[in-house]
Formats: structure tokens, C-alpha cells, sequence
């Protein structure tokens, strides 16, 4: 099975999440998404019984809300 789902509706456990953000260049643990599903800050995910589910599309966009604006040196984020 390909890491990175083929469709924005695909539901992935929370390990497949973390295995397919970071193949898609977003690196990040399955124990990050477990402290950030408890403290907060993290992709929205449903709840199927006990076990937390995350579909892909919100986790991508998820993902790509936590990039910053490109920018061409590290004094342009002191300027910011």
C-alpha cells in the first residue's frame, strides 16, 4: 500500500496519518498526533468506537496551515 492516499476522503488511522504527511514532505510522529489530539492544535480526526480516524484531506490542509511564507533567509522572519 502506497504511504500517500489517492483520494482526499481516504480515512487513515492516526499511525497511516503520520506515515503519509511525512511521505508527502510534512514530517511528523504518530506520538505528536497523540499529544496533539489530547492537548489540542492538531488535524481533526473522528472517533470510530475508541479508535481515532483522520481523513486525509483535513489532514493535509492541516499540514499545509502550518507552513510559513516563503521566504529567502532567517532575517526575514525577525522582520515578520
Amino acid at each position: 500500500m502506497q504511504p500517500i492516499p489517492d483520494t482526499l476522503d481516504a480515512v487513515l488511522t492516526r499511525k497511516a496519518t503520520a506515515d503519509a504527511l511525512t511521505a508527502a514532505g510534512y514530517p511528523i510522529t504518530k506520538k505528536t498526533l497523540d499529544t496533539m489530539a489530547t492537548r489540542g492544535g492538531g488535524p481533526l480526526y473522528r472517533l470510530f468506537g475508541r479508535k481515532p480516524l483522520y481523513r486525509w484531506g483535513d489532514a493535509l490542509d492541516w499540514a499545509r496551515g502550518r507552513m510559513s511564507k516563503p521566504i529567502r533567509s532567517t532575517s526575514e522572519l525577525e522582520a515578520a
